[in-house]
């Protein structure tokens, strides 16, 4: 697994570190990688490599299988393949040559297979190999070939067998002028070894599995030259169950001998006072930093511990649990109270409880992280933790958010404080005590609401309260003016908080809440912001979010995510749109340039119907209109016997006063005067006294089966005739009937007929009219066309009516 840890300091980039952090955390990759460049085959059912590999597959993975042999053709057409895990298999034979192809190889796992030779001769045409994990195969001896002298760039290597194998001085003689950065010597089955086998290794860390106990001779050889040979060293396989003598008194031999700065135990079994009897005897070292992996306590009794005067900066355990029910905890309580160290992890072990520390503890760190600890006692008035810096209790089971505060008080250089993935409320304001030395909070992962804001510690730098139910950020907030980088992701928020309460911001996290729109003074309140992460909400995209979507154009801000994690939500059909390519007009979200567009249209449009109404004459239309319509529902009111006494005209006369002598003197003696005369209706004979005008032209009109109009020059200049035109031609469209008869007096020129005229002219256009000749001779035609155009016989009812 180390080659793992390896690939994150290679350049291979994201996309490497992203699997092989997911195949250290255990998640198979099958269904989510979806990069040709990674293929992972593991646990697959294999039982030979498959042949349709894609060219240019760098990650290969095809572990956990039963494959039994690799041949020169299984990966000859992987060139650019850089990392092959073909670890727990049932490989016994790897072709010569069989890495030929792979030139650019790095990291090859074979560890976990049935491998009997040590020779290694594939090995010689991969010289760019980095990682290289041989262990637990079935050796029967530790013996490199010549083929590891060719390894020039290896980093990592892995040795170890399931075989009971010896360990001599000349095994490790090719590799003996490297310089690694990890060795790993699997020797758990190891029945004989030659003193100063391991000091030929020259590398930073030395990772040993060690021989079971009850071979204290063995056992005591091979600690002394691992103790001397690297500056970090990591033991695993330290079992006790039977007798821990041979390790402790393993330990207590090196204290003058150690070199060792960093000491790593992993997977331990023992009982309490084994435990600190190994612990005492590495203190005495020159060890400096101390980490215990994975360890199991099945006996946990109350002895006399001697505690060394030695400043321990690093204690770390991790992964230790305890398999006894009943056990007296303030042992272990005790142990921890009184420990001279500087930085102490306690992570993963299910602790419930701790003690405070004695005065004069030199405690800076303490990490508690993933245990059992509730806030009801713990560190309640606890006065000795007056160096102490850090203190993390992530993943714990905190609940009383003022507790947690009561805790810090009398921590007086408490910088950082990390309370994360805790259950902490806060139900009511509370009189919160904190150190004023506090500088970064985390309480991401809770159930904290708005009132956290009026419990915060003063003089804070760093905030994070992500995944909690946080709806707003309440103004007013007086005491937070040093925060320079607050984080509120995965709340509730309904809007982004303005910078008027943290006027040295520089730094916010707002991800994945609920705002729609962000305030419009928000950019103006946060004038120092260089970082802002406001990605994945459901933003509206509105006049108002105008602003905001062109941040990353107008300001410095770095956008988090952009542009694809900023969408549209809202409306429907602009769902999905990013936010960078949503647009709107200045003149749809100004209100100013919108009214005095709209004021302008208004304008404009009032001046060229005004001009138009000129024109046309619009408002004598307009008033002919209502009129019209007044006597029409005057008429509707009328009884049936009223209206039958219609249509008693043959014809209604419109002419200028002006032309009364020719009407009098020529048309009414011709028409009246005959054998069967014509019923002709004046305005002068037949106007009712007291009715309106335009009444009484409109009652003619429709009493006369003909509206005669007398034109001239004079004609086109009297309104009242201009009246009787325009009624008579309504009617006309009205009863969709033919009943004008137009008779051209004199000669009209166009340009004598005013606008309003323009029925007139379009009548004359289309109509025949009859025209008065000069010429006597010519007159008599003229009055038989006149009774022709007439040509009108009323009914008896009518005639009745006439007499």
């Amino acid at each position: 697994m180390a080659c793992f840890a390896l690939l994150w300091r290679c350049w291979y980039g994201e996309l490497v570190q992203v699997y092989y952090w997911a195949v250290l955390n255990g998640f198979h990759l099958r269904d989510t990688v979806q990069n040709n460049n990674v293929i992972n085959n593991s646990s697959s059912s294999l039982t030979a490599v498959p042949s349709n590999l894609p060219s240019q597959t760098e990650i290969l993975d095809l572990s956990q299988n039963s494959i039994t042999e690799i041949h020169i053709q299984d990966f000859a057409s992987l060139h650019w393949l850089r990392s092959l895990n073909l670890s727990i298999n049932r490989i016994n034979n790897v072709a010569n040559a069989s890495f030929r192809s792979n030139q650019n190889l790095e990291c090859l796992d074979l560890s976990k297979n049935e491998l009997s030779s040590i020779e290694c001769q594939f090995l010689y045409n991969v010289t760019s190999l980095k990682y290289l994990d041989i262990s637990y195969n079935r050796f029967h001896s530790l013996t490199l070939g010549k083929a590891f002298r060719f390894l020039k760039n290896l980093e990592y290597l892995g040795l170890g067998s399931r075989e009971a194998i010896n360990l001599q001085k000349n095994d490790l003689k090719e590799i003996s002028r490297k310089q690694f950065q990890e060795v790993s010597i699997g020797l758990k089955h190891l029945s004989e070894y030659d003193p100063g086998t391991l000091l030929v290794l020259r590398t930073t860390k030395l990772h040993i599995v060690l021989p079971s106990a009850g071979t204290s001779d063995l056992l005591r050889k091979v600690l002394h030259d691992a103790f001397i040979s690297s500056d970090t060293l990591k033991l695993s396989n330290i079992n006790c169950s039977q007798t821990c003598n041979d390790y402790v008194n393993g330990f207590k031999a090196l204290e003058k001998f150690s070199r060792i700065s960093n000491l790593l135990l992993e997977n331990l079994t023992l009982s309490w006072q084994d435990l600190m009897s190994i612990t005492r005897s590495i203190w005495e070292m020159t060890i400096k930093h101390i980490n215990i992996f994975n360890t199991e306590l099945y006996e946990i009794k109350s002895s006399v511990v001697q505690y060394s005067d030695i400043v321990l900066e690093t204690l770390i355990f991790r992964g230790l649990r305890v398999t006894t029910f009943y056990f007296s905890q303030p042992v272990i309580y005790d142990f921890f109270a009184k420990l001279k160290v500087e930085n102490l992890t306690i992570s993963d072990s299910d602790l419930i409880f701790m003690t405070c520390p004695e005065q004069g503890n030199h405690y800076k760190f303490i990490d508690f992280t993933d245990n059992s600890i509730t806030s009801d006692f713990f560190f309640q008035d606890c006065t000795s933790l007056n160096l102490l810096e850090t203190f993390i209790l992530q993943q714990n089971k905190l609940l009383e958010f003022y507790k947690v505060t009561t805790m810090t008080r009398y921590m007086k250089s408490l910088k950082n404080l990390d309370v994360s993935q805790n259950q902490l409320t806060l139900d009511e304001k509370a009189n919160c005590l904190w150190t004023n030395s506090l500088k970064k909070l985390n309480l991401s992962s809770n159930r904290l609401t708005d009132l956290v804001f009026t419990c915060l510690p003063s003089n804070l730098e760093v905030l994070d309260m992500e995944k909690n139910d946080i709806s707003i950020v309440p103004k007013g907030i007086n005491n937070l003016e040093m925060m320079k980088e607050l984080y509120l992701g995965s709340n509730k928020l309904i809007r982004l908080p303005e910078c008027s309460n943290f006027r040295n911001l520089e730094i916010l996290f707002v991800e994945e809440n609920l705002y729609q729109e962000p305030s419009t003074n928000f950019l103006q309140t946060c004038q120092r912001l260089t970082r802002l992460n406001a990605a994945s909400n459901p933003y509206t995209c509105t006049c108002h979010l105008r602003d905001f979507s062109r941040m990353k154009e107008n300001t410095q801000i770095e956008l988090v995510g952009w542009p694809e994690s900023y969408q549209c939500t809202y409306p429907e059909n602009l769902r999905g749109t990013l936010l960078k390519d949503f647009h709107v007009s200045e003149v749809m979200c100004n209100t100013a340039v919108l009214l005095v567009i709209i004021l302008g249209s208004m304008i404009v449009l009032a001046v060229v119907m005004a001009l138009t109404c000129h024109f046309l004459d619009l408002p004598w239309y307009l008033r002919m209109i209502c009129q019209w319509t007044q006597m029409k529902r005057r008429t509707m009111k009328t009884d049936s016997h009223q209206l039958s006494e219609n249509l008693v005209y043959h014809a209604f006369v419109s002419y200028s006063q002006h032309d009364s002598g020719w009407v009098k003197e020529q048309m009414l003696p011709y028409l009246e005067k005959r054998e069967n005369p014509f019923r002709i209706c004046l305005h002068e004979r037949h106007f009712i006294p007291g009715k309106g005008i335009i009444e009484n032209i409109i009652n003619c009109i429709e009493k006369s089966y003909k509206s005669i109009f007398v034109l001239s020059p004079n004609f086109v200049q009297s309104e009242w005739c201009h009246y009787e035109l325009y009624f008579a031609q309504h009617q006309v469209l009205s009863e969709q009937s033919d009943n004008l008869i137009l008779i051209v007096l004199e000669p009209i020129p166009q340009y004598m007929i005013p606008s309003k005229y323009y029925k007139l002219k379009s009548l004359m256009a289309k109509k025949t009219y009859l025209e008065w000749p000069k010429d006597k001779s010519k007159q008599r035609l003229f009055w038989a066309n006149l009774q022709a155009a007439i040509g009108i016989k009323l009914t008896a009812s009518t005639e009745k009516t006439l007499v």
